[in-house]
């Protein structure tokens, strides 16, 4: 609800932010692009990402361990956990809503280090991610639950390039047009979740002084 608030009003969190004019980024990511993000950012993001989820995320960690590199390149990349309904006829892809982010918790330090530079879900990441996420210049974004059917017209095309095994969860690869998401967690040692409950905490302390 916290997330839905700001993603919605015309004021970030980030002091004189205007929340009405999404920042464009296009993949893959770049450290200077990465280093300009904040908490509370609201973007569209076009170009190629990626999906997995737990199972994907194991197999690429468990590959990665015996030494061998994933099918596709993670530099720069950026992954969307979600595991897609299936494909109407006509459509390129079903709904496609986000999972919950901290059940990768335990494998993202390591696609960190392999190279990833952001991942879309839902809901707070733990604190060894966000270490991560400082550590090797990445950033993650949230993007809103229960709106898989909308966040699906933004994507134009998609195919499998990964572990086609596992149905739903295989990899694939997705090209987007103005996907939005909002910034969590930045390079900074921000987090949206902490800091913008705060700032509506202080807010609301503001408003009832004034009832």
């Amino acid at each position: 609800m916290q997330l839905c608030k700001i993603l919605f009003s015309s004021n970030g969190y980030r002091q004189g932010n205007n929340m009405a004019d999404p920042i464009n980024i296009t993949t893959p990511l770049t450290d200077d692009v990465i280093e300009k993000l904040s908490a509370g950012d609201r973007v569209v993001i076009t170009g190629v990402i990626y999906t997995a989820r737990d199972r994907a995320h194991q197999y690429i960690v468990e590959k990665y361990k015996k030494g061998e590199k994933p099918s596709f390149d993670l530099t720069g990349q950026i992954i969307y956990y979600t595991g897609p309904t299936p494909t109407p006829s006509g459509k390129p892809i079903g709904s496609a809503g986000p999972a919950t982010s901290c059940r990768m918790d335990g494998y993202t330090p390591i696609l960190l280090d392999m190279g990833l530079k952001g991942m879309i879900g839902k809901g707070p990441r733990g604190q060894e991610v966000k270490n991560a996420i400082k550590k090797y210049k990445a950033v993650y974004f949230a993007t809103i639950g229960g709106a898989g059917a909308l966040i699906s017209k933004t994507i134009k095309k998609a195919e499998v390039v990964a572990y086609a095994d596992l149905g739903s969860e295989a990899v694939m690869r997705l090209e987007v047009v103005d996907f939005p998401a909002i910034v969590v967690n930045d390079v900074h040692g921000l987090d949206l979740y902490r800091n913008g409950v705060e700032k509506y905490k202080e807010i609301g302390d503001v408003e009832g002084e004034a009832c």
